[in-house]
């Protein structure tokens, strides 16, 4: 079974050191009729289709293929809901983990978070210096939320 464990949290960007070696992506994702969520993404010359289930916590079930960025582009555009996620990520090594920070564009500009992927729920994880808040359980945090209520039109 296929299990991701992944904690999310705010940032202050002034905090950071400088980020380098970005890569861009483009995400969207069809529409389920249950808490299953499934992902489009372009990342750079790679796609990838990704179903995930509910989360419960920090885990939960987590299923990637790779696909050909023709059909990920030709998706992303006719079957997943609108807006896309745009977004810039950097990955930065702290300690025994490795962050991925995302800097939200467009409709959810403003927007930067930090995610960390850990073997267990229970596993200990030394918060860097620019770790502002958690939102890990913070439903309008998910990228699949974002969608419909964009970082820009919260009040």
């Amino acid at each position: 079974m296929a299990l991701e464990i992944e904690r999310k949290f705010l940032i202050d960007i002034d905090k950071l050191p400088i980020l380098a070696n970005g890569y861009d992506i483009k995400q969207g994702y069809i529409q389920t009729k249950d808490k299953t969520a499934v992902r489009v993404r372009v990342k750079g010359d790679e796609a990838f289709l990704t179903i995930k289930g509910e989360s419960v916590g920090a885990t939960r079930l987590e299923y990637e293929y790779a696909i050909p960025v023709v059909d990920a582009n030709e998706m992303l555009d006719m079957l997943c809901g609108k807006p896309i996620i745009d977004k810039t990520r950097y990955l930065l090594k702290h300690k025994n983990h490795l962050w991925e920070i995302d800097i939200f564009h467009k409709e959810n500009e403003g927007l930067i978070v930090a995610e960390v992927e850990l073997e267990s729920e229970d596993e200990s994880v030394e918060l860097p210096e620019w770790i502002v808040k958690e939102v890990t359980e913070d439903a309008r945090y998910y990228n699949s939320n974002l969608l419909e209520h964009p970082y820009s039109q919260w009040g």
